[in-house]
């Protein structure tokens, strides 16, 4: 079975930090994805989804410090659903996603690291193109 989740999106807030009784840190995330689409008269709409997340250890850590509100942000996790009882007696349900990758998008790239994660990240990079070519 798969639980992934892949996110782009903004900042809704700042990052909300805290840290746990063993001293490890939590940070709290919301992110909105955005995306346009067309209603039943054709005039195009937009629509936005708010998500949770949650970052955990050294991701958490680097948000914490470096993430500000309307930054673009790059995740990768899984979801967690958790059921609670509000106020008025009701049972609910709220889902969230647990990050194991977060990367930072656009915006301030001078006082950020391009990438926190628990997991080391692939190397996608290419050589730099050269005159010395032979095609």
């Amino acid at each position: 079975m798969i639980n992934r989740v892949t996110l782009v999106g903004n900042l809704g807030r700042d990052p909300e930090p805290r840290t746990t009784n063993n001293g490890a840190t939590v940070v709290n995330l919301a992110i909105a994805t955005s995306e346009r689409v067309k209603d039943g008269a054709g005039n195009w709409i937009d629509h936005t989804e708010w998500h949770r997340v949650t970052c955990f250890g050294t991701v958490a850590e680097s948000a914490a410090k470096f993430l500000t509100k309307g930054r673009q942000v790059y995740v990768e996790g899984k979801l967690r659903t958790s059921k609670f009882t509000a106020k008025d007696g009701t049972e609910k349900h709220s889902t969230e996603v647990i990050a194991d990758v977060l990367k930072f998008l656009g915006g301030v790239a001078d006082r950020a690291p391009a990438t926190s994660s628990t997991r080391p990240e692939p190397s996608n990079r290419r050589p730099a193109p050269s005159d010395d070519v032979p095609f």
